[in-house]
């Protein structure tokens, strides 16, 4: 199972590094230690690059929730009152040892994903980033002050724990999603229950093993707690369940929806949706023509296009569009398609046998609907799920694969002669995560960030769609599901705000008509 010689690391001592058995418990918490094996589904943590199993993962049962969510009510009685910079201090010791053990837990994540090595490294560091972030942010949960209305009075607002929160997060992001929604939980003095997807298991076994030898150390144990169902049944469990004060889910807007309606449900508890994108970037008459093609190859392909924010839509000025094209399939023919463990390798393979079948179906359903595959198309014939990043030009605005998110390295090409027009046709989409314009011209650039431009949680300028600052917030409007994470005040999300009023003056607004 990628063992080559020229491998970037070796998979059994990566393994070896976080206590991965052969078979290991995918249910984690405090109270009880790694769940059970025996009597459990075993889910086969499958690698993308060879379809070789790595390990295999004793799923958790209804009764198995039923317990983590238990355990963690009761440890976050506690943890919500330590104070906010010692939650942090400790989000930032899980930092420090992903930072020391970078290098095991990438090739973890390799495994798990089929991502490089380099793309690996990459969402390690945003969760490092992110626990720095959180740590500071831990100082800074900052209410303010009112003027009263009455006399001797004071009043002001503060943000305090909801409970326990339930993180829902996708195959892509096996690491940073927890980090963005975990972390802000924990400095919020909530405790976390978190779901990964059951397709990249080991990533979440090996930071669970990584939150308890910080949480040895510095004496908040119970804080995070880990379940890997292996069915739907037993993961409706955590929106169904009203112990789970919150639920960030991460993932497509269908099942987006129906976290949405059964959380919407039972007023009072709280849901946030990170979903689907289907990411758009104008490329106007005045722009870098060669920095676009560098910004857009990277941001089609990376990942696999197996981001919510990779680009999938390129709306080009009639003016240029053939000679970006052309740029772009020279930058996508120099990135290196392959095994994940190969220096060389900059895109590695999609993550599974039905992502591959949808890859094809797309492409076939744009050539029906009369669009050309300008570039690639092709799947790879070798061991593994590799494919090649696709061009698709003259795809109109209302066609199929310009409307839907492909989760795929395909980019569609649409073209445009006004910038209203161009902006019409980026906005008339369902989803509104990530966005973006190259050009030159201030007012075109301008227009695009004005009420009137992009309607999108993100917009970049002169950039690729994808990759997260995370001191911004993250997220987006329309089918995205509007939820942020990550930077700026998205810390709000996992507290509550109550206002108060104090009455220092020792008067009632009473004391004329009651005399005691």
């Amino acid at each position: 199972m990628l063992d080559n010689k020229n491998a970037l690391f070796d998979t059994a001592a990566a393994l070896a590094a976080f206590d991965l058995d052969a078979v290991h418990p995918g249910t984690y918490h405090d109270a009880a230690g790694w769940g059970a094996v025996d009597g459990r589904t075993l889910i086969d943590a499958v690698c993308p690059a060879d379809g070789q199993t790595v390990a295999r993962v004793a799923a958790s049962a209804g009764a198995d929730l039923d317990k983590v969510i238990a355990a963690a009510v009761e440890t976050q009685k506690s943890w919500r009152t330590v104070p906010a910079p010692r939650r942090g201090e400790f989000v930032r010791r899980i930092g420090q040892l992903v930072e020391n053990n970078i290098d095991d837990l990438a090739a973890i994540v390799c495994l798990d994903t089929g991502k490089s090595t380099m793309e690996a490294k990459g969402e390690l560091r945003e969760v490092i980033d992110m626990s720095t972030l959180a740590a500071g942010q831990a100082r800074m949960m900052y209410g303010f002050t009112q003027q009263s209305q009455r006399v001797d009075h004071r009043m002001y607002d503060q943000w305090l724990p909801l409970g326990v929160v339930g993180v829902i997060s996708a195959y892509n992001f096996p690491a940073a999603v927890w980090a963005q929604n975990g972390f802000l939980s924990a400095i919020a003095g909530n405790t976390v229950v978190w779901k990964p997807s059951p397709k990249v298991p080991l990533t979440a076994i090996a930071l669970q093993q990584l939150v308890n030898r910080a949480a040895a150390e510095m004496g908040c144990e119970g804080v995070f707690s880990l379940v890997i169902p292996a069915d739907d049944a037993v993961s409706d469990q955590i929106i169904t369940d009203t112990r789970i004060a919150m639920v960030s889910f991460t993932g497509s807007t269908r099942v987006g929806k129906h976290v949405a309606d059964v959380v919407g449900s039972t007023l009072g508890r709280r849901y946030q949706l990170e979903c689907s994108g289907n990411n758009g970037c104008i490329v106007d008459e005045t722009a870098d023509l060669e920095l676009a093609a560098k910004a857009l190859a990277f941001g089609a392909v990376g990942t696999t296009g197996q981001r919510c924010t990779s680009t999938r839509r390129v709306i080009a000025h009639e003016g240029i569009v053939d000679e970006l094209v052309a740029l772009m399939g020279k930058a996508f023919a120099q990135i290196t398609i392959g095994d994940p463990r190969d220096p060389d390798t900059v895109v590695g393979p999609l993550i599974d046998a039905p992502a591959v079948d949808q890859y094809r179906s797309v492409l076939a359903t744009a050539q029906r609907d009369g669009a050309t595959v300008a570039y690639g198309g092709n799947v790879i014939d070798r061991p593994g799920l590799y494919v090649e990043p696709a061009i698709v030009t003259g795809v109109q605005p209302d066609s199929a694969i310009a409307q839907e998110e492909t989760f795929a390295p395909i980019v569609s090409v649409l073209t445009y002669r006004t910038l209203d027009e161009a902006i019409s046709i980026h906005n008339d989409v369902a989803q509104g995560l990530a966005s973006g314009i190259h050009s030159t011209n201030l007012t075109n650039i301008e227009t695009f960030l004005s009420s009137r431009g992009s309607d999108c949680g993100i917009v970049r300028v002169n950039m690729g769609t994808t990759g997260a600052d995370v001191g911004s917030a993250f997220g987006g409007e329309k089918e995205t599901g509007g939820g942020r994470t990550a930077g700026s005040d998205a810390w709000k999300g996992f507290m509550r705000r109550q206002s108060v009023c104090v009455n220092w003056g020792g008067k009632s607004a009473w004391d004329n008509l009651i005399q005691l």
